[in-house]
């Protein structure tokens, strides 16, 4: 584990932007791992200024998300695809086609799941894997459980989840209950995973995930399993 520690959310954004610029300039073809959360736009802003100015290029890159809302489709303000299109996608010169977000109006759940499953395996896997934390220690929407989810699965949020997600929504009722996510055993599978989390709110819980016990119940924990984990943060 690399534990970067930075003095402002800016200097955060331009380390990760950085980490993930550096891997699309080693391997043009990469598979990014995305996330999305406020955490990550002002990384997505440095990327774009980067490809803008000719010195990255997207247009080999394979993305693929860690989660979609259910029940709320790509032209949604706040589904996760209109997400990364707006933050990200329309400003870099990625093939859209390329660019994979979990269905959140899939007519069979279950199905979309396992279809994700095997669309990140037959793309050999994620390159680096971008994450964020939430402030009960999920990743993706793994939230606290008594076990780890495996594979890309459908979850039932938790209150402190939807609470924090209620500000981007006119009203706190109209907060998807569920969600697909990613799952632990393909985040960790990933080649490299790269962690961010920003403001005095999340120290408590990124010290647990990073140096309390490996337990289901702070997900982000069995991140110090994973043999090839950066973190930058700016939680003082």
């Amino acid at each position: 584990m690399r534990v970067i520690k930075v003095g402002s959310y800016e200097e955060m954004s331009r380390v990760a932007a950085n980490i993930i610029a550096a891997q699309i300039i080693l391997k043009p073809d990469s598979v990014l791992g995305l996330a999305t959360g406020s955490s990550p736009v002002g990384t997505y802003k440095r990327l774009i200024e980067m490809c803008k100015s000719g010195d990255l290029d997207f247009s080999r890159i394979t993305t693929v998300n860690l989660d979609e809302y259910c029940g709320l489709d790509g032209s949604h303000e706040q589904s996760y695809r209109y997400f990364m299109d707006v933050n990200l996608f329309n400003h870099v010169n990625i093939d859209k086609a390329n660019t994979h977000v979990p269905s959140g109006t899939a007519s069979d759940f279950n199905q979309e799941c396992k279809r994700y499953d095997q669309l990140i395996e037959g793309l050999g896997g994620i390159d680096l894997q971008l994450l964020g934390i939430g402030h009960n220690g999920h990743i993706g929407f793994n939230e606290p459980e008594d076990f780890f989810e495996k594979g890309t699965h459908l979850v039932d949020l938790k209150q402190s989840t939807i609470d924090a997600n209620s500000r981007f929504f006119e009203r706190k009722e109209d907060v998807p209950r569920q969600a697909i996510t990613m799952g632990i055993k393909t985040i960790m599978s990933a080649k490299k995973v790269l962690l961010i989390a920003s403001g005095a709110d999340k120290k408590e819980i990124l010290e647990k995930a990073l140096y309390g016990p490996i337990t289901p119940q702070v997900p982000a924990s069995i991140l110090q399993l994973h043999n090839d984990l950066t973190v930058v943060c700016n939680v003082d």
